[in-house]
């Protein structure tokens, strides 16, 4: 909680700050009031995301987007970030299959994994063939993250929702759940 409001009130002021300078310079000082850098900040804001959901700018960022596919260096780094934000800002069932639990080999242990790919036409065989999938293996916090290529066997499914699942991975296996109320539930302990 202290970390959100921390960031809240850090951007309050920041919109303050920024925005509240630049209608000093062009309002007059009987129109200006504190918080009004604030006000149209947050009005800013609101205006962006309904002009992002107009037809005519959704065409307009496909063409500059195409345009920075075309960039050697810059397509790269783009791509990767635009996956990141789609696989983290909901639309994480179209990326990932279902959460399973994967059996290292030679090992008692277990880790949790998402199917990120059951074809592998078009690929080189190299990578998998009608019994192989792709599955993806995050660390905890996010730090970073595997893809494995391994047998059908080598998994099971696991009786999570996808939320759930990554959940219970990013944080280490702290929260797995959300209860009613909709904070984390505690995992229960062995």
């Amino acid at each position: 909680m202290v970390v959100t409001l921390a960031l809240v009130l850090w951007l309050g002021n920041t919109l303050e700050a920024v925005l509240g300078g630049l209608l000093k310079l062009l309002l007059p000082d009987t129109l200006y009031l504190p918080g009004l850098g604030l006000v149209t900040g947050v009005g800013l804001i609101f205006a962006l995301g309904l002009l992002m959901r107009a037809y005519v700018v959704q065409g307009l960022l496909q063409w500059v987007e195409g345009w920075m596919q075309r960039i050697p260096v810059v397509k790269t780094i783009h791509g990767m970030v635009r996956d990141v934000t789609r696989l983290f800002s909901g639309e994480i069932h179209e990326r990932f299959g279902e959460a399973v639990l994967v059996t290292l080999p030679g090992l008692d242990a277990r880790v949790v994994g998402f199917i990120t790919r059951e074809d592998f036409a078009g690929l080189p065989a190299a990578l998998g063939d009608r019994d192989t999938i792709a599955v993806y293996l995050p660390m905890s916090y996010q730090i970073g993250g595997y893809t494995l290529m391994l047998p059908r066997e080598r998994v099971q499914p696991l009786d999570l929702s996808l939320e759930d699942a990554m959940r219970y991975t990013l944080t280490a296996g702290v929260s797995a759940r959300k209860d009613e109320r909709g904070d984390s539930a505690p995992s229960p302990r062995p």
